[in-house]
């Protein structure tokens, strides 16, 4: 039996496992963190993606949070007046609302019990020597050091991956910016002036903030604005950088209540936002997996879909190719690739949606949304 090592126990890394294991693989799990990490920040699940957990055995187990059709969601205009808007569901490919931890917690449900998972380990050494890869793992608590062997390696391990620095070389070579920051988190309670499942966005250059609504679970948060200099944005705590950069915004008592929830939420994700550009995923019997191979980034919604679709292509080509890993991670690249540099090229007018850099782009926004808005109601 064939052993695989997976850095990494987030959405990418737990579908690799399961996909693998399913053609008779012998998957083991290392995660940097002491237990398994549950994010309650706000996904979107594309046809692509329903596709994708209904192979590896996992849809049935994720909650599914897409609002009521009959739902009006809301824009805020520059006179602070409520708008009527569109859901994020309203977008082509209509996909559906969940959250991170709940895509998480359905594959957890296949994986649990099943496949080997080691925790508060990290990969600091991966030397391949003819078809076998050794692994200088490590635990961070203890700072015991073992080497083991595995037929392949893939690092699952997220946008500044450890795999990618180790085997492929450092971050800048790799990660591209786009100049935005973001911090998403769900909130105790719901915003006074929204029933319940409505959601409301207040844009305007540069900046925005989005209040997701979602049925059977309190609503998300997503701050996101533009910044050239990325570095500064991690020196003070993110909600004093928030204040500063939402200071006279529109719909100011509607921030204030979301940075008061800030100081409540489990597990916010602050980071900045980079698209991950590689020219090819694979070295000897080592391979790329997620957004540690291509980051199609929080715009453009793909990110959990591609993850899972990744692993069932990754082990599609292992069962075609069982004695040949090569060629099988050649052919797996080979599918997906026009399917991600697709969704790459989209992220940069998604990230315009989300976040319009000039007035250009934010008035184009605004005729789009009034224009579904409308098509929305009248039928």
């Amino acid at each position: 039996m064939k052993k695989v090592l997976i850095v990494g126990l987030g959405i990418a890394g737990m579908s690799a496992a399961i996909s693998l294991k399913n053609i008779g693989w012998e998957p083991v799990i290392i995660e940097r963190a002491s237990e398994r990490r549950r994010g309650g920040y706000f996904i979107g699940l594309f046809p692509e993606g329903i596709k994708a957990a209904q192979k590896l055995g996992s849809y049935e187990e994720i909650k599914i949070r897409t609002p009521d059709d009959s739902i009006e969601n809301f824009e805020m205009n520059k006179k602070g007046k409520m708008k009527r808007g569109i859901s994020f569901s309203d977008q082509p490919g209509n996909p559906q609302s969940t959250l991170r931890g709940d895509i998480e917690e359905g594959l957890w449900q296949t994986v649990d019990q099943s496949i080997k998972i080691i925790y508060s380990t990290v990969p600091i050494e991966i030397k391949q020597k003819d078809q076998v890869v050794n692994v200088k793992l490590k635990n961070i608590l203890t700072d015991v050091v073992q080497t083991e062997s595995y037929d392949l390696v893939i690092g699952a391990d997220g946008l500044r991956s450890t795999v990618r620095s180790l085997v492929f070389g450092s971050h800048d070579k790799y990660m591209k910016s786009l100049n935005t920051m973001i911090v998403a988190f769900q909130m105790k309670k719901d915003l006074p002036v929204l029933i319940n499942q409505q959601s409301i966005t207040l844009v305007e250059k540069n900046r925005s903030v989005w209040f997701f609504g979602l049925k059977d679970t309190n609503p998300t948060v997503l701050f996101t604005y533009r910044t050239k200099d990325i570095d500064s944005q991690f020196i003070y705590p993110i909600k004093d950088v928030l204040k500063d950069k939402y200071k006279g915004m529109t719909g100011e008592n509607f921030v204030n209540h979301a940075l008061s929830e800030l100081e409540k939420a489990e597990n916010p994700l602050t980071d900045s936002v980079h698209q991950v550009i590689m020219p090819k995923w694979s070295k000897g019997n080592v391979v790329m997996l997620g957004d540690s191979a291509w980051c199609l980034t929080l715009y453009s919604g793909m990110g959990a879909s591609a993850g899972m679709m990744g692993a069932n292509v990754l082990g599609e080509k292992l069962s075609q190719s069982p004695e040949d890993i090569q060629t099988a991670l050649e052919n797996y690249e080979s599918e997906l690739r026009p399917f991600i540099n697709k969704h790459q090229k989209l992220a940069f007018l998604k990230s315009q949606f989300f976040v319009p850099s000039n007035l250009f782009y934010g008035f184009l926004r605004s005729r789009i949304i009034k224009m579904k808005a409308k098509q929305k109601f009248k039928n």
